[in-house]
């Protein structure tokens, strides 16, 4: 199974993201910035790790899938039919 997260936990980091609050990438900053304002300990952990998730997600440049030319197209083709 995958690391899924509660429809709570993304949407509270979100607003919390969009309140211009000064989070970083890492996730020990994050978790004492929501020290003071989270009652419960797990929330507040999965919470700074998605934040610091998401940071990371900002920074990284995505990869941009370039289509198969027809000649790699052929190649594959007759790979494939033997």
């Amino acid at each position: 199974m995958g690391r899924i997260k509660q429809t709570m936990v993304k949407r509270t980091a979100e607003t919390l993201m969009e309140n211009e609050i000064p989070f970083s990438m890492e996730f020990e900053h994050n978790k004492k910035i929501l020290a003071s304002t989270m009652p419960s300990k797990k929330i507040r952990n999965k919470i700074a790790g998605y934040i610091s998730r998401l940071k990371k997600a900002e920074l990284k440049p995505r990869k941009i899938r370039q289509k198969p030319t027809e000649d790699e197209m052929m190649s594959r083709d007759s790979r494939d039919s033997y």
